[in-house]
């Protein structure tokens, strides 16, 4: 599960962070709302846990403004406000739901799980499939011929968006940006060893080797060399 957190006070959105990345989802992380906003609008997610008072823009005017593009991704609220005519406003601006500071991780964890089984089928794609390879984004599971294959969640992550581009070629800056959440690059050969292990998971022992080096250029998955 992707999920974006837009929260502008760093030890809490560490912690929030830290604590997504360890039930196996993945999290981004933005501090202020316009780019909290653009980050919701540029790319996909399953649930987005906004706080209602950010720098640069507040978080009901986010929601509204997604609503308003068409984008029905839920949203989970966070606020300090938690009085009834707070939880309306924010419900009645496009929230999904509305949970009050302070707040056990545990709870927030349960309801943006609860948000991301709620969406609709067509909603977002949950399946990918590329030859005998499938993915299933519901139950964080991967097989390739009918086997499972036990991933780690940034292994999961990097799949899913090989198979979400599928036939494209991916940059070590997309893969950077998209999967790492690195907005530069910190020089390290963390997509090469990252690409190593997860070619020895899915391609080892097989006939068609899925995931392709494209010299100059990044990566692509795909069924024919």
């Amino acid at each position: 599960m992707r999920v974006l957190i837009i929260e502008d006070d760093v030890e809490a959105a560490a912690f929030i962070v830290k604590g997504f990345r360890e039930a196996g989802h993945a999290p981004s992380y933005a501090a202020d709302g316009e780019t909290g906003l653009d980050y919701a609008l540029s790319d996909e997610y399953d649930v987005l846990v906004v706080d209602r008072m950010l720098p640069k823009r507040d978080g009901l005017s986010i929601i509204s403004e997604l609503r308003s593009a068409g984008n029905q991704t839920p949203a989970l609220i966070l606020s300090a406000l938690g009085e009834v005519d707070d939880r309306v406003a924010g419900l009645r601006a496009g929230g999904d739901d509305y949970l009050p500071k302070p707040y056990a991780f545990s709870e927030l964890l349960a309801r943006v799980e609860v948000l991301a089984r709620r969406q609709t089928p067509g909603e977002a794609q949950t399946t990918y499939r590329v030859g005998d390879l499938e993915l299933d984004r519901l139950s964080h599971s991967v097989k390739r011929g009918g086997d499972t294959i036990p991933l780690q969640p940034r292994e999961f992550r990097l799949l899913e968006f090989l198979m979400k581009n599928a036939g494209q070629v991916v940059t070590r800056t997309m893969l950077l940006e998209k999967v790492w959440d690195y907005h530069f690059d910190p020089q390290t050969n963390v997509i090469d060893v990252h690409i190593s292990r997860l070619r020895a998971k899915i391609d080892k022992g097989q006939q068609v080797p899925l995931i392709q080096t494209v010299r100059g250029a990044g990566y692509v998955l795909r069924e024919t060399a």
